[in-house]
C-alpha cells in the first residue's frame, strides 16, 4: 500500500521520501519520540509528526537541510527538535525513543546542487562532503596511492574495472591535478565502453566510491546501527532506507545478528556464533518501491526499506567483521 503524502503546515516543502507509505505501515501506530537521523528536506521528520510522534529529534551533518527546512519548520514549535551532526552519535540526542529512521546516501538537494559536487553530470568542484569537515574527493583523488584508490573503487562501488580507473587517475593527476567533478569523469569515461541507452553513466559506481569514502558512510552506518540499538525502548522500531547493495547487505547481516541469527557464513562475514536477541525482524525481505512510486520517482528504483523493533535485551557491541562492512586499508 502506498501512503499518501501526509498533511502539514501549508509552508511545508512537497518532498515525500522514498518508500514512506511502506514505512509508516511497518511502524505503526507511530507514538512518542522518534529520531531522524537524515533529515535531509524533512520528509520523514514532517510525516513521521502528522502521523502521531509526539517529538521528533532531526538530526543531518549538512546545514543545508536546516536552512532549507527554516520557511517550514517552526510550525511543528517544540515538536521538532533540530541537531546539527553525524547519525553515528544519534544515542547523544535521544534516549528510550520509540523510533530512528534512516534514510542513506546521498540526497537530491545535495545531488542537484553542482556546488557540492556530488553529480558527474554537472561542473563542480570535486567536493562530495556532506558537512563541513574532512577531505574532499580531490584531496583524495589526488593524493591517494594507486591501490587506495583502487581499492575504494572496488570494495565501495563495485567496479570492476577498479585498477584501470586507478591507473587513468595518477596518470591524469601527474599532469594536472585532478579539481572537477568533470575532470574526474572525463578520466572514468576513459577507461571504459560508452554507456548505451538505459545504462547507468560510466562514473556512477566510481562517484559512489569516492564519495562513501570520504564521508565514511560505512563506518556511519556500522555506527549507526549500534548507536540506534543502545538509543531505543524496548519495542522501538529501527527503519533504515539503503539505495546501495553492500549498504542493504550490511543492515540486513546486522538486524540478522542481532535478532540471533548469523545468516549464513560467506566472503563477506564469516559464520559467528548467535547472541540473545536484540531485535525482532518485521521485514522478512527488503521492501522495495511499487509501479506508482517509480512512475512518481524514477530514482526509488534501488531503494530498500527494511525494519526491525527492539527487545528488551541490554545493548550490546557486534564486530563489524559479522555484518560485512568493507574497510579499505590506507
Amino acid at each position: 500500500m502506498t501512503c499518501p503524502a501526509a498533511s502539514a503546515p501549508s509552508s511545508a516543502p512537497p518532498h515525500v521520501p522514498v518508500l514512506l507509505g511502506p514505512l509508516l505501515d511497518l511502524v505503526a501506530p507511530v507514538r512518542g519520540v522518534w529520531l531522524d537521523g537524515t533529515f535531509g528536506a524533512g520528509g520523514y521528520a514532517r510525516a513521521l509528526l502528522e502521523a502521531g510522534a509526539d517529538k521528533v529529534v532531526a538530526m543531518d551533518r549538512d546545514p543545508l537541510a536546516f536552512e532549507l527546512a527554516a520557511g517550514w519548520a517552526g510550525a511543528y514549535g517544540d515538536r521538532l527538535e533540530m541537531v546539527e551532526d553525524v547519525f553515528s552519535r544519534l544515542d547523544d540526542y535521544g534516549s528510550d525513543l520509540a523510533g530512528v529512521v534512516l534514510d542513506l546516501g546521498v540526497s537530491s538537494m545535495q545531488l542537484d546542487r553542482a556546488e557540492r559536487g556530488f553529480s558527474f553530470q554537472k561542473e563542480g568542484p570535486l567536493d562530495m562532503r556532506m558537512g563541513r569537515e574532512g577531505p574532499t574527493a580531490a584531496d583524495i583523488v589526488n593524493a591517494a596511492s594507486e591501490r587506495e584508490l583502487a581499492d575504494i573503487l572496488f570494495l565501495y562501488g563495485e567496479e570492476r574495472a577498479s585498477r584501470r580507473i586507478a591507473r587513468a587517475i595518477l596518470r591524469a593527476r601527474a599532469e594536472a591535478p585532478i579539481e572537477t567533478t568533470l575532470d574526474l569523469a572525463r578520466v572514468v569515461e576513459s577507461c571504459l565502453p560508452r554507456a548505451k541507452p538505459g545504462q547507468a553513466h560510466p562514473a556512477t559506481r566510481s562517484f559512489q566510491a569516492l564519495r562513501i569514502a570520504v564521508n565514511d558512510e560505512f563506518g556511519e552506518l556500522f555506527q549507526g546501527l549500534v548507536a540506534a540499538e543502545r538509543a531505543l525502548a524496548p519495542g522501538g522500531a529501527l527503519a533504515v532506507v539503503t539505495f546501495h547493495s553492500i549498504e542493504d547487505r550490511m543492515v540486513k547481516r546486522f538486524f540478522q545478528a542481532r535478532a540471533g541469527s548469523t545468516g549464513a557464513a560467506n566472503r563477506f562475514a564469516p559464520a559467528g556464533t548467535p547472541e540473545r536477541a536484540r531485535f525482532e525482524i518485521l521485514t522478512r525481505k527488503a521492501v522495495g518501491p511499487d509501479a506508482e512510486e517509480l512512475a512518481r520517482n524514477p530514482r526509488a528504483r534501488s531503494a530498500r526499506l527494511r525494519v526491525a523493533r527492539r527487545t528488551d535485551a541490554p545493548a550490546g557491541a557486534p564486530d563489524p567483521a559479522r555484518i560485512g562492512m568493507p574497510v579499505v586499508k590506507g
